[in-house]
């Protein structure tokens, strides 16, 4: 890795490294920008690296990723009879200012990267018969743009359930287009200018969280109408869809009565039951006076968003 900064990561406590990994894009980063992800959008993305949104909060999935990165690297040593190191430091390539990587590890006699994972059973149908999951494909598509790899390896622990191992060969257009998406993206980081936001559950999530302290005022949406006007159809259309998938629904149910599966040429339907249990508070609070519940509800602020047509007057629709 001729010519790569390296910046150690040895000691560095969580605060630290998440506030080093914001000056720049990383590889997990990557998928966001281009839009392979479901969990980050170029939104998301933008705003966590302008500080709008807070810190990631640990979880028992990230941890276990981390705890079980020793394991899936063992494993892949053992299946491919390869050897690999552990770097701690964050890399950086002077071609690729705005981008960082801070990889698993690094092949021994080789000039290639290892990407360890760790997934649930829920995904094993992602790995499967396939050349390269495509959820991790620009992550690794990015570290070899840092690193300047001719190929980079991924290992997939599904619990329980399998071993995956693929190899990426470096593709240098795969590389550019990546490169020059992730510069673009970050051109607007640095001049604090928001990508379009979409459609997304992420994207929504992030919005709520940017702009959770509100002032009671208003402003003229100037240039929004024909958007506008767009929403309110749109809404209409989709109420309609959903009454016809209802009595869609409703029909098969009739028709199938108290079967809870059902066919029909290449349709398979099941109508089964599901047992739900919740949680009573207010009879558990009547039959428990002297306890109180206070301080087990958790406040839940949220922002509904409300698009209404105006009824114009006779002398205003003149």
């Amino acid at each position: 890795m001729k010519g790569i900064k390296q910046v150690s990561t040895r000691g560095m406590d969580r605060p630290e490294w998440l506030a080093l990994r914001r000056k720049t894009v990383g590889g997990s980063d990557a998928a966001g920008i281009i839009g392979l992800s479901k969990w980050s959008t170029p939104y998301t993305v933008w705003a966590d690296k302008t500080g709008r949104l807070p810190d990631k909060e640990d979880n028992e999935a990230m941890r276990l990723g981390r705890d079980l990165e020793d394991y899936v690297a063992r494993r892949w040593m053992e299946e491919t009879g390869k050897r690999v190191r552990r770097l701690q430091a964050m890399l950086y390539n002077p071609e690729y200012p705005f981008a960082h990587a801070d990889i698993d590890r690094m092949v021994v006699g080789e000039n290639a990267g290892l990407e360890c994972k760790t997934t649930s059973t829920l995904d094993i149908r992602q790995f499967r018969g396939v050349d390269f999951p495509e959820k991790y494909y620009a992550q690794c598509v990015h570290y070899m743009a840092v690193t300047g790899a001719d190929r980079w390896y991924l290992a997939v622990l599904v619990f329980g359930r399998g071993f995956f191992t693929f190899t990426l060969e470096r593709d240098q257009e795969e590389i550019h287009a990546l490169m020059e998406a992730e510069k673009d993206f970050w051109e607007m980081v640095r001049l604090d200018t928001p990508p379009c936001p979409d459609g997304s559950r992420a994207t929504s999530d992030a919005l709520q969280v940017i702009y959770a302290d509100t002032q009671d005022c208003g402003i003229d949406l100037f240039g929004r109408e024909s958007m506008l006007r767009e929403y309110v159809e749109l809404k209409k259309h989709k109420q309609v869809l959903d009454e016809r998938i209802g009595e869609i629904e409703n029909i098969v149910k009739s028709d199938m009565k108290q079967a809870q599966r059902a066919v029909c040429g290449v349709y398979a339907v099941t109508w089964r039951p599901q047992v739900r249990q919740t949680f009573q508070a207010k009879s558990f609070a009547k039959d428990h006076p002297e306890i109180d519940l206070a301080p087990y509800y958790k406040d839940s602020v949220s922002r509904p968003f409300k698009v209404t047509e105006k009824k114009l007057s006779d002398k205003e629709a003149v």
